[in-house]
């Protein structure tokens, strides 16, 4: 079994010398307070699951800045930004490395995937294929063949925004390999219950309550799409 020495993070909690208040946005979410006062231990998979609104995409910002990535999306060292929209909480977090833990790391963020690409056009590297010349999918899926793999920290916000289910399952297999690994690590939110099936994966269901340990089978999420494909019917009858 793989250990978490040598990982990149052991854990994330907040900065007791620079305190985010409970008043203060976005300290007054209930699953970022949590974090902030508790804590949050991180082994090599950790997945947020939760609704709209709920900090999950807040947390996972937070910890990449922490890291040192930009909030739009890249390597560690990338300076790509366009409209600054980040929240403060990475500056309030603290991080605890792993011993001998790689220092860099990707952001893989959906919604600033099509300005990282016009970046990286401008900021060659590695070989970077012509990613405004493929299909949103194809593009997110080269991105995990070219970027993933590597010792490190892998931060996903919300991945399955671009991906089919076949697409999906190969996402599932990139990240069953970073829970694997002795050197690399993940977290992710999401909204997939494909993703959140990932062998190995640690669950938190992310809501008004905080941040609360979770199996698979109890998720809310995976009980809403459970109900809907047996029967669409119980839920399109309430909409207008």
């Amino acid at each position: 079994m793989a250990t978490e020495w040598g990982r990149p993070l052991k854990r994330v909690s907040g900065e007791t010398a620079h305190p985010l208040e409970e008043s203060t946005w976005p300290g007054s979410i209930p699953a970022v307070r949590q974090v902030l006062e508790d804590g949050l231990d991180l082994g090599g998979l950790t997945v947020l699951v939760g609704d709209n609104g709920a900090g999950k995409s807040t947390i996972v910002e937070a910890i990449a800045m922490a890291f040192g990535m930009s909030s739009e999306g890249g390597s560690t060292g990338a300076r790509h930004t366009t409209r600054p929209s980040e929240s403060v909480l990475h500056e309030h977090l603290r991080l605890t490395r792993g011993i001998g833990g790689a220092r860099w790391g990707f952001f893989l963020r959906a919604e600033t995937m099509h300005s990282f690409y016009t970046y990286l056009e401008g900021n060659p590297g590695r070989g970077d294929a012509a990613f405004h010349e493929m299909s949103h999918g194809e593009s997110f899926l080269e991105v995990l063949s070219a970027r993933f793999g590597d010792s490190g920290l892998y931060v996903l916000d919300e991945p399955e925004a671009a991906l089919s289910f076949q697409g999906s399952l190969a996402l599932v297999e990139v990240l069953r390999d970073i829970a694997e690994s002795r050197n690399a690590q993940a977290v992710v939110a999401t909204h997939s219950p494909i993703v959140a099936a990932t062998p190995g994966a640690v669950l938190y269901e992310v809501g008004p309550w905080g941040l609360r340990p979770s199996t698979w089978e109890d998720l809310t999420l995976v009980r809403h799409w459970r109900s809907f494909l047996g029967d669409p019917e119980i839920y399109l009858r309430h909409l207008r």
